[in-house]
């Protein structure tokens, strides 16, 4: 059975976050139904006009591409010639793109008992400090002492606003002058923790794409230093990627991608304003799993991703949503 059967049979209720968040994504993809609906035969057309939609709501010309061969030939092998019958293939492969290639796992690493360093990259202005100080909260609400270590050195005002984000946690911060080398700072931050029986610790870097060359450097040397102090290296390193920025969130990916050991995307700002078919193309393209998601403005707003939910509320309109 497919998840469309099973949301079908389910009558799933919708989680009230994600319905709200994907908004923006819902509107895109509702004009699929219409379009399913006003089609008396599967034509070329037909198909034309489903890429496109696809195309709108951010999903990406190849990942859309790839998507469309595959309903193609599903159609062919189940011998559809009913428009409406493809909502049930659309949802099914929609689901099953999200989950092709490596296992996914939406939750975090963290081993209990141990120091556990999770690493934050990505542009200015994604909200990598927002989600940083959204996870700590998250972090001290399962009763962990966690601390912050401010490693973006460079930016004006990126000390303070973690600082900001600390407080708000109400968890510890580890910071030092502006323009000091921020991997010196993680290597004083990290020892204080050891020495201090820290359970998390979160690093903000710098968000700067001077060159990929430079950037590989500079976060090699970070991870080679948290691998000097805790004797393995971050747990994970997360790429904070706005959703509002569709195809430029992509290049974000690729570049990062190249340049760290990035183990899974924070994407943020998926509160309605975003189409959200970057979830897709971002894992199509470089199988990296979408590990949590912005929903809002709340501290408590930053959630653990939901594949299921996700596709729901992509297609409750199929659904009657």
């Amino acid at each position: 059975m497919g998840i469309f059967s099973i949301f079908k049979s389910k009558k799933k209720k919708q989680n009230e976050k994600y319905n709200l968040g994907l908004h923006k994504s819902r509107q895109t993809l509702g004009s699929l139904k219409k379009v399913l609906e006003s089609s008396n035969t599967i034509t070329d057309d037909l198909y034309d006009e489903i890429e496109e939609i696809l195309i709108g709501a951010d999903i990406g010309v190849d990942t859309t591409l790839k998507f469309m061969e595959i309903l193609k030939n599903q159609q062919i092998l189940k011998n559809i010639s009913n428009p409406l019958e493809l909502q049930e293939i659309i949802v099914d492969e929609i689901f099953n793109l999200y989950l092709e290639g490596e296992i996914v796992k939406s939750d975090i690493n963290y081993v209990k008992g141990n120091l556990n360093v999770y690493m934050f990259v990505g542009v200015n202005g994604t909200g990598k400090t927002t989600s940083i100080g959204k996870l700590a909260h998250k972090f001290k609400s399962d009763n962990n002492k966690v601390l912050l270590i401010a490693a973006d050195t460079f930016r004006a005002g990126a000390i303070e606003q973690l600082e900001v984000w600390a407080k708000r946690a109400n968890v510890s911060i580890f910071k030092k002058e502006p323009g000091t080398d921020p991997s010196s700072v993680i290597y004083d931050g990290l020892m204080m923790a050891k020495h201090e029986s820290y359970d998390v610790v979160l690093i903000d870097t710098a968000g700067r794409l001077h060159n990929k060359v430079s950037l590989m450097n500079e976060l090699s040397k970070m991870r080679r230093v948290i691998d000097k102090v805790t004797g393995k290296g971050p747990e994970e390193t997360l790429l904070v990627i706005d959703a509002t920025t569709g195809q430029n969130g992509i290049r974000q990916a690729e570049i990062f991608k190249e340049a760290t050991d990035v183990t899974g995307v924070v994407l943020t700002k998926l509160d309605g304003t975003a189409k959200g078919g970057i979830v897709l193309a971002i894992k199509n393209l470089y199988q990296l799993p979408i590990k949590f998601v912005g929903l809002g403005e709340k501290i408590t707003d930053l959630v653990l991703f939901d594949i299921e939910e996700y596709i729901y509320g992509l297609f409750s309109d199929f659904f009657g949503g």
